[in-house]
């Protein structure tokens, strides 16, 4: 058995994850932030290049209309359709040159780029996988992900390649810091704003929002009165609220532009003070890991799933332990596990984020537990992922 991280690593790797961590603030601000506006475009190798710029123009085109209605946008995001369908005919050095070439242009351009997934079926080349590890490994903003598990059931060769994904990562990566752009994802949603697990599905030519409102679940939480039932009602009013002002904006974009817009993901992301974890033990009134917790993870996503607007990615909880103070600290405790993490995901859309690891841990328990969210997300037949962090040494 696997000893638990120190609560010091703990802290180091929140900090890496989302820059300095602080204690959760009891008024949050009314407004969520906008974690990211993310284009969807269906590259083409040879002309990749005006194809940024026409993304680029839009992004920020809808980053000035979010700030100027109050919104501050932390992120804006390109997702291309799996790589290997672009990169088709070259070596590895070729593909590894080009990629290098993308994600130094990202870095001028300030955007964060995500080459979907290098498995999106169990009988797709392994070795794009091992490719995707060098290419994770030797970048510095690209994002990338394999597919585990769909309507066809586990991918069990996808599994095995993920585990070695991660295992490359955190043996080739500064402080094992690159599995931070890599996740292993169960049926991965066509529109999913967020990262890693993200891809173009369609001809591409469309963008999708990410809140960050786990400012407006604290909210409700703190002061919320009735039972679960219309407290999570309380909830949907509340993101409905922001959500719809949002959308306006997006659909405003979308006319100017000529881009379509493919829906709001209202997963209520947390980051450093910014705490979803705190907002569900203000809804509990004890330790995330107490009797009701599942029952509150359930409240969260039901609430979000009733919101009427267009909706992309998850759209529901998401617990990633060390982008999350209160998460961290409930984790180094052991009051939140991998079991209880698993358990949650039942109801919500966690899966296992950001999930710190020993450096020592086996491919083959790293296989495992890719292996167990796969079967959960096909059980419920239901998008799940698993972005694990061990950590070398």
């Amino acid at each position: 058995m696997h000893k638990r991280l120190s609560a010091a690593l703990i802290l180091m790797l929140l900090a890496a994850a989302a820059g300095h961590t602080q204690t959760p603030q009891p008024t949050p601000p009314l407004l969520p932030k906008v974690r990211t506006v993310t284009a969807f475009v269906r590259l083409d190798r040879a002309n990749y290049q005006t194809q940024v710029a026409e993304a680029l123009k839009m992004l920020r085109a809808a980053k000035t209309a979010l700030t100027k209605a109050g919104y501050e946008v932390e992120t804006i995001r390109i997702t291309t359709q799996p790589f290997p369908e672009f990169t088709k005919g070259l070596t590895a050095e070729q593909a590894l040159e080009f990629f290098r070439a993308f994600d130094k242009l990202a870095q001028q351009e300030e955007f964060t780029p995500d080459i979907g997934p290098a498995m999106s079926k169990d009988s797709d080349d392994p070795k794009q996988a091992d490719l995707l590890a060098r290419i994770l490994a030797e970048t510095q903003t690209i994002n990338g992900f394999v597919a585990v598990a769909d309507d066809a059931g586990i991918h069990w060769n996808g599994v095995r390649a993920a585990a070695r994904v991660i295992k490359y990562l955190e043996e080739h990566t500064e402080h094992s810091e690159g599995n931070f752009h890599f996740a292993a994802g169960a049926f991965p949603p066509p529109v999913a704003p967020f990262f890693p697990v993200s891809h173009t599905s369609d001809a591409g030519h469309g963008f999708a929002i990410g809140l960050e409102s786990a400012n407006l679940v604290q909210q409700v939480f703190a002061s919320a009165k009735g039972d679960l039932n219309s407290i999570g009602d309380q909830l949907t009013a509340a993101l409905g609220q922001e959500a719809k002002k949002v959308e306006e904006i997006a659909h405003r974009v979308a006319t100017s532009t000529g881009w379509r817009y493919q829906g709001i993901d209202l997963t209520p992301v947390p980051l450093k003070d910014i705490s979803i974890g705190a907002a569900l033990e203000s809804l509990l009134q004890s330790p995330i890991g107490s009797p009701g917790s599942l029952s509150a993870a359930y409240t969260i996503t039901t609430a979000v799933k009733r919101v009427p607007v267009q909706q992309a990615g998850y759209s529901g909880l998401m617990l990633p332990v060390l982008e999350d103070s209160v998460l961290a600290k409930r984790w180094e405790s052991g009051a939140v596990s991998r079991d209880s993490l698993m358990s949650y995901s039942s109801v919500c859309s966690t899966g296992l984020d950001a999930i710190p690891l020993p450096g020592d841990i086996s491919l083959h328990d790293l296989e495992n537990i890719i292996g167990d969210m796969a079967s959960l997300a096909v059980k419920w037949h239901k998008p799940l992922s698993a972005r694990l962090l061990p950590v070398a040494g």
